[in-house]
């Protein structure tokens, strides 16, 4: 039962033990820690990687998510205009305010760490776990060599679309997008959406400019096209528009949309763990984010108001079904794609009524 703890970290059964331990220290999982640790739970977050913040991304977030959970000063660009193009038309989408912002993710990552041991929380990078039972996990510091087992009250799965912990639980994950991304020197001005769906099904090609380069890449349902498909038909889209990808180095991310839950008695699971990415554009960090916080409040006390993340899981089931709608015929997401594109051309619809943060 969710409670609120004391900060003394001790002994279980010759294990040391905290009331919270979160597998994955990305958005999600710094999060629900901050969260934790700000209502007096011992909270140690577990990172296999050695540097905070990398991963494979686009780098965007709207402009809701990033006022209402990302400090501002640490966007990098921030756009009033969408340059969104379909196979048919042109249309610039525009705001008084700025509609989506970049951001870097290794400064977010280091931010949120620094807000997260402000609060109290333990951070060790470069551990990977090997093992959970329904009390502790056993991990492995990748420096030393040292295996250690650590006992908890909760543990939280923060540790993305190939998480340890939903695999613990068993539960699938068919539902996934791929992204494929380059991050190429410039400076680059407008941030562009390509819908084409003879090159990149019920998904898109994207321009994310950052400071001094952009990230320019594409994403697709998995079940529509295979990384490599997509990897092809963005390089041809990118020279026929002038992009120098070839001359750079692709990454490649698997994006998890299957949600089935995030409340499993003493496990929890957010973000793309919890598969709570959006299918329809890839979009993850708002998800992680406000997930991972929701899940730590709700740690500490169990009548805690989950409605942001029920929020959230609706928007989310959304995306998921428009992404099923339009993957089943090509012809559709050509039209769809196409009267969408009119309805924001003609502000018959709002570009933030089809985001996460809305």
């Amino acid at each position: 039962m969710p409670f609120f703890g004391s900060k003394q970290v001790f002994c279980c059964n010759s294990h040391m033990f905290y009331d919270v331990i979160i597998i994955g220290a990305g958005p999600g999982g710094l999060a629900c820690a901050t969260a934790a640790a700000s209502h007096g739970l011992t909270t140690l977050v577990l990172e296999r990687k050695q540097i905070l913040g990398r991963k494979v991304c686009a780098g965007g977030i709207t402009w809701n998510g990033l006022l209402k959970k990302i400090p501002i000063d640490i966007s990098e660009k921030q756009f009033a205009e969408q340059q969104v193009f379909t196979r048919f038309q042109k249309v610039c989408v525009s705001s008084s305010t700025p509609i989506i912002a970049t951001v870097n993710r290794e400064k977010l990552g280091q931010k949120m760490a620094q807000q997260a041991r402000e609060a109290g929380v333990e951070i060790h990078l470069g551990c990977q776990v090997i093992s959970i039972d329904p009390a502790s996990v056993l991990y492995k510091d990748k420096t030393t060599g040292r295996e250690e087992r650590l006992a908890f009250r909760f543990l939280v799965g923060a540790d993305g679309s190939s998480s340890l912990v939903r695999r613990y639980l068993r539960l699938p994950v068919s539902d996934t997008g791929i992204g494929i991304n380059y991050q190429i020197p410039g400076e680059y001005l407008e941030m562009q959406w390509h819908l084409d769906s003879a090159l990149f099904a019920n998904g898109y090609a994207w321009i994310f400019p950052h400071l001094g380069s952009a990230s320019i890449g594409a994403y697709v349902d998995s079940k529509r096209m295979k990384a490599n498909i997509l990897k092809a038909n963005l390089l041809l889209w990118a020279d026929k528009h002038g992009y120098p990808l070839r001359q750079y180095k692709a990454s490649a991310e698997l994006i998890n949309f299957d949600f089935r839950g995030w409340h499993f008695d003493n496990l929890f699971l957010v973000g793309d763990a919890a598969g709570l990415a959006s299918g329809l554009t890839g979009e993850g960090i708002y998800s992680a984010i406000v997930s991972g916080e929701t899940v730590g409040h709700f740690l500490a006390n169990g009548q805690y108001d989950v409605t942001p993340l029920r929020n959230l899981i609706k928007n989310q089931a959304m995306h998921r079904k428009m992404v099923a709608l339009t993957g089943k015929y090509r012809a559709l997401t050509t039209v769809v794609s196409e009267i969408v594109t009119f309805c924001l051309k003609t502000k018959l619809l709002n570009f933030s009524h089809i985001e996460m943060a809305r």
